[in-house]
């Protein structure tokens, strides 16, 4: 007879390890004891205190919790679970227990949401990946109605999206079904806006730097300028994703994904169309950076993936924060060590550092009225603080000047972004032809091992200047190979070169101007 009072009931969510969702069953137990409400399972504190939130909820409706033992198990039991997202589904489950809402109405369905105390459903983070991941196991999805816009893209059939949880306790009833689209028109429709605020023909002058700037974006190449104040590197940095190739339908799924996850999403927002800009504060710490904290959050270079990270005045970061940036720089991932787990994110970012060339910065102007007073020490020191293997990850280094130039500043028209971006593309496609790795194509600053010395073969004279550059100058390996990815993207500039010049090899090796510095 006691066994009949015994109600269970199980209802799935899940839960994020880096960008990898697992699938949570949320299994209810009410039975005879003392009252009580208990979460086990490995829960963090924003769960355990759901427990406060759902007796709200349930006060709120007019639903009482019965005078029972109730327990609450996340299972599998030995994952960390953390986050808000549960609330919904341990109310469901409750629901379920107490027959309010049939099983078989949302055994199907994986469910997130968070719970305000008067019963709506709040927004909640990582509802596209839990989508895409409710679509590979053929479950439908429960979410929150502002979550409505990034779920739509991913494939699920079986939506059921609710403000609050009256509304969709009568859909699963069956009394009142949620019309999802009403909830879509309720946001302003998408207008993809081709043009840019800013411009590559805001930048004066600066040729060299311009190039620069358009060899890195042909060959996805990590660059640094160092040159005075107002020489125009955050000008330049700001404009680079002007003459970038626009992300494919893939990678705007990806970086929706991380973007959801970081909470970075907007309601209102669907697929993340742009490439991401990440310009961080000198005072970043190396958690904020590489992520991190007690929740393995992710950091900058995430933030990041698939777009841009620009560091201003790098030497004015921790040098173990600029250090930690090597694996990512390499790998294209970053991994965190936690003691429960290891989480990894995807961080293959294009990083755009800038830099003076001294702590005063006027170290090499032609300014009289702005001279290093302290040279050459200030300079040696200010620049040491970036290691030689950091330095040793930047394809190009340009040197930028302040020298007022007053051809520059006349009416003579600068090249707008939309022609640099014409140029960038047909590098690009030269470059998804022709470089395949392991199936899939890359690009010239990915290029390794064997398709590294195929792709990048010299002509005659070529050949022998590279012979030159390796006797005369002291690069590392992986200075040389950079070296060689330069010249190729330079010579994929003019289009249809198959073998790289002495002149694509010397415009490569001006943008080596700080691997020399201990000769200058």
């Amino acid at each position: 007879m006691q066994r009949e009072n015994i109600m269970l009931s199980t209802v799935k969510s899940v839960a994020f390890s880096g960008i990898e969702v697992q699938e949570i069953e949320v299994q209810t137990h009410i039975g005879a004891g003392l009252p009580c409400f208990n979460i086990v399972g490995l829960a963090a504190k924003s769960i355990a205190e759901s427990r406060d939130r759902v007796r709200a909820v349930f006060n709120s409706i007019g639903l009482g919790l019965p005078a029972k033992r109730i327990t609450i198990n996340l299972a599998p039991a030995d994952i960390m679970k953390n986050g808000t997202h549960f609330d919904l589904c341990i109310a469901l489950s409750i629901l379920v227990a107490m027959e309010v809402v049939a099983q078989e109405e949302v055994g199907n369905f994986i469910i997130l949401g968070e719970l305000s105390l008067n019963g709506s459903i709040r927004h909640v983070n990582g509802v596209l990946p839990a989508a895409i991941k409710a679509t590979e196991r053929g479950c439908g999805i429960i979410c929150p109605s502002m979550n409505i816009r990034e779920v739509l893209y991913s494939g699920n059939q079986n939506i059921v999206a609710a403000s609050h949880i009256v509304e969709l306790i009568n859909h699963l009833k069956g009394r009142e079904i949620i019309n999802n689209q009403r909830y879509v028109n309720s946001y302003p429709k998408e207008e993809k806006n081709t043009e840019y605020s800013k411009d590559f023909s805001d930048v004066k002058g600066q040729i060299l730097a311009k190039k620069g700037m358009e060899i890195a974006a042909a060959g996805g190449h990590h660059i640094l300028m160092v040159g005075p104040p107002g020489s125009g590197k955050s000008m330049l940095a700001s404009r680079l994703h002007t003459i970038m190739p626009p992300l494919t339908t893939e990678e705007q799924l990806e970086a929706t994904i991380i973007a959801s996850l970081a909470g970075t999403l907007q309601a209102e927002n669907g697929l993340i169309t742009e490439r991401p800009f990440r310009e961080p504060h000198s005072s970043c710490t190396t958690p904020a950076m590489i992520g991190g904290g007690k929740d393995a959050s992710p950091g900058e270079v995430t933030l990041s993936h698939l777009g841009i990270l620009f560091l201003d005045e790098m030497p004015e970061f921790g040098r173990s924060t600029l250090e930690s940036l090597r694996q990512p720089i390499e790998m294209g991932y970053v991994q965190l060590a936690r003691v429960n787990n290891h989480v990894a994110y995807p961080a293959k970012f294009q990083l755009i550092g800038a830099m003076n060339p001294c702590k005063c910065g006027y170290f090499g102007s032609k300014n009289i009225m702005a001279i290093c007073k302290k040279a050459p020490n200030c300079a040696t020191d200010y620049q040491n603080r970036i290691s030689g293997p950091l330095l040793d990850r930047f394809d190009l280094q340009v040197s930028m000047c302040d020298e007022y130039n007053p051809l520059h500043y006349s009416e003579r028209r600068e090249e707008r972004s939309h022609l640099v971006l014409e140029r960038v593309i047909a590098a690009r496609e030269l470059q998804k032809k022709r470089n395949i790795k392991n199936g899939k194509t890359c690009l010239n600053s990915e290029l390794e091992g064997e398709l590294l010395h195929d792709v990048t073969e010299m002509d005659e004279e070529g050949e022998k200047l590279f012979l030159k550059i390796v006797e005369k100058f002291y690069f590392s390996s992986r200075s040389i190979n950079k070296l060689k990815k330069v010249a190729r993207t330079i010579a994929d500039l003019k289009q249809n070169v198959s073998k790289i010049s002495k002149y694509d090899l010397s415009e490569a090796l001006n943008y080596r101007i700080l691997n020399d510095r201990e000769k200058r």
